[in-house]
């Protein structure tokens, strides 16, 4: 090591602590893809900016992922997703809107769909930007989501309970609003599981 010239071992050197950084780092993101359950591995724009959000920031939460729109004779369920919402929200529940116009009922821009959800309804869980839900261009959040249940969204609010773990997923109707009882009680008994860290 002695005989190497000094410029060629601080060079070595430095390449040497590179390479450990980058190898730290991997395994940081390797742990962190680990951690965070397959069906939520995506990057999707808020509603309000446009800014990408990784959707494993919910991770070990349970997740309520809803198509939303702004003119349909569901639209009101806003007002009682808002509510679990609220209600829950503490013991780990997050609700995820995303808009959408596969059935010819959101046509407004999104700048206007926030809007209409912050000052028609008072919407404070997270809203994304207006997507394709069901079919080859669906959002591959909602692909997985069918995949999983069996079933795509056939209507607006169509509704799916993601367990705290990621592989409990379970699909309700439109015509199942949010405080109907066999919806809570799917979103009660996810919540009561433990198994992932909140």
């Amino acid at each position: 090591m002695n005989n190497i010239p000094l410029f060629t071992r601080k060079f070595l050197l430095g390449s040497a602590l590179l390479l450990a950084a980058c190898a730290a780092n991997a395994a940081s993101e390797l742990s962190s893809a680990s951690t965070c359950p397959r069906v939520l591995q995506h990057t999707v724009a808020r509603l309000q900016d446009e800014k990408p959000q990784n959707l494993c920031q919910y991770a070990g939460q349970v997740v309520v992922v809803v198509n939303t729109a702004s003119f349909c004779g569901f639209t009101p369920q806003y007002k009682g997703l808002e509510a679990l919402y609220a209600k829950y929200k503490d013991q780990g529940l997050v609700v995820l809107g995303f808009p959408s116009n596969d059935f010819s009922q959101e046509p407004d821009s999104n700048a206007k769909i926030a809007d209409f959800c912050e000052n028609t309804f008072g919407v404070k869980f997270p809203m994304f930007v207006k997507t394709t839900v069901r079919g080859n261009d669906a959002l591959p959040l909602f692909k997985q989501l069918s995949e999983q249940t069996g079933t795509s969204p056939k209507w607006n609010f169509y509704k799916y309970v993601i367990g705290r773990d990621g592989k409990s997923v379970k699909s309700f109707s439109s015509m199942t609003g949010p405080q109907d009882k066999s919806f809570v009680q799917e979103v009660e008994k996810q919540l009561a599981v433990k198994g992932m860290a909140q």
